[in-house]
């Protein structure tokens, strides 16, 4: 049996099964171990971590009488808080994934230059030219009005050596799709835009062999890392006339609302709602990447393990309205429909939440492939609806992110 509890209950002969927050947030490669010796629990405890499952079939149990959350009520407390967000009004409209795709296939090219470039100016000290970010930035802006998704979604198809430059893509066009959700206009989308392709300047200037790293860091290296925000907010600093937005989310997007982030330990409202944006963001486009140590997770998968930390990561409502612009099954989720065929979300419909268009082509009942054929699960006369989502890891389909882009690799 599966039981989520606070760290501050971990005690030796437990089982860990899994930690609840992101990979980069804990010392450890694995998960799924029984805890023996105090030096994990100690490590634990030091990290941002607060909850864990642990398995009681394979380790000891709670004590009697302590707090813990069984699996099913840590479910049916994640479909409630998705539930709130699939209930509430949802205003985008939506235009052809598949033309749009194209265009921003372009759009990453150029992007991916750009953010090259300035990377290797900073690093030579050079004050980084804002002037052409923006421009940049409303390209990526005028992408994500036409499909929120498409630019996004290609983002996320990042190899591990171009993940430092197009993170900061990704989590520009997150920024942009946020901000319309939030209701901005035009001036803060832009600036929240162009904080997000800034936000991570500071990574310019971190040594190579520490940032790529194939393994996890040491508590020296991982010191390094969290020096990315103060590093880079010196630059920009250096440059004329900054946007105070850019300057706060480089500053600020790894804080937590429960004080536990970095650099100054703010916590609530000493984090400004545009440092929230960013901070979802940049969580989400990392964990839903391949790293150097790490693959990627499923996006769907991704929102529901962020919806299960949310409460001391993020701020509800940015949160919630990040999923409103994302879907919660994200364009490439995997997912299962009701007649039993398995197909991917190449769209979100606008219509609800739940009813994206999805490209089946896989039969789990004949158990083989099936022409590809896209439902869009939002039209009256479609009875089909998702009976939940797959994991990529249990089916591992070599053309799964071909079968929703269109596209045979990353063309960056």
């Amino acid at each position: 049996m599966l039981k989520r509890i606070s760290v501050d209950q971990l005690t030796l002969g437990m089982h860990l099964k899994e930690f609840c927050g992101s990979w980069m947030e804990h010392p450890f490669w694995r998960s799924g171990f029984v805890l023996t010796d105090p030096k994990d629990i100690e490590a634990i405890l030091s990290s941002s971590i607060k909850e864990v499952w642990i398995d009681c079939d394979k380790g000891l149990d709670v004590a009697a009488g302590e707090a813990a959350v069984s699996e099913a009520e840590s479910e049916a407390q994640v479909e409630a808080e998705l539930e709130q967000v699939v209930n509430e009004q949802r205003q985008i409209a939506p235009v052809s994934a598949a033309l749009e795709i194209e265009r921003a296939t372009r759009i990453c090219q150029q992007a991916k230059k750009a953010v090259v470039s300035m990377f290797e100016e900073a690093r030579m000290g050079n004050t980084v030219d804002v002037g052409g970010a923006k421009q940049l930035v409303e390209e990526i802006s005028d992408s994500v009005s036409r499909n929120p998704g498409a630019l996004i979604s290609l983002a996320r198809l990042k190899t591990v050596d171009d993940y430092t430059y197009m993170h900061s893509v990704a989590v520009c066009a997150m920024m942009v799709a946020l901000s319309k959700q939030l209701g901005f206009d035009d001036a803060q989308t832009r600036s929240a835009g162009l904080s997000g392709l800034l936000h991570d300047l500071g990574k310019a200037v971190m040594p190579m062999a520490v940032l790529n790293k194939p393994g996890k860091l040491t508590e020296a290296e991982f010191a390094i890392i969290k020096s990315h925000p103060v590093e880079g907010h010196k630059m920009l600093l250096r440059g004329e006339n900054v946007d105070p937005m850019v300057l706060d989310v480089c500053l600020h997007h790894h804080e937590k609302t429960d004080g536990s982030g970095y650099p100054k330990g703010l916590k609530g409202d000493e984090i400004s709602l545009f440092a929230k944006m960013g901070a979802v963001c940049d969580v989400y486009d990392a964990i839903t990447s391949n790293r150097p140590y790490k693959s990627g997770w499923d996006p769907a998968e991704s929102l529901r393990k962020m919806a299960e930390w949310a409460n001391g990561h993020f701020d509800p409502k940015v949160f919630q309205a990040f999923v409103k612009s994302m879907g919660i099954y994200p364009v490439g989720s995997l997912v299962r429909l009701t007649s039993g065929r398995i197909g991917v979300v190449v769209e979100q419909t606008g219509k609800s939440l739940t009813t994206p268009s999805v490209k089946v082509f896989f039969s789990t009942k004949s158990n083989m492939r099936i022409v590809p054929q896209v439902i869009d699960l939002s039209r009256p006369e479609t009875i089909e609806k998702i009976a939940g989502r797959e994991d990529p890891e249990k089916w591992r389909f070599p053309d799964l992110n071909e079968l929703w882009s269109g596209l045979p690799k990353a063309p960056w």
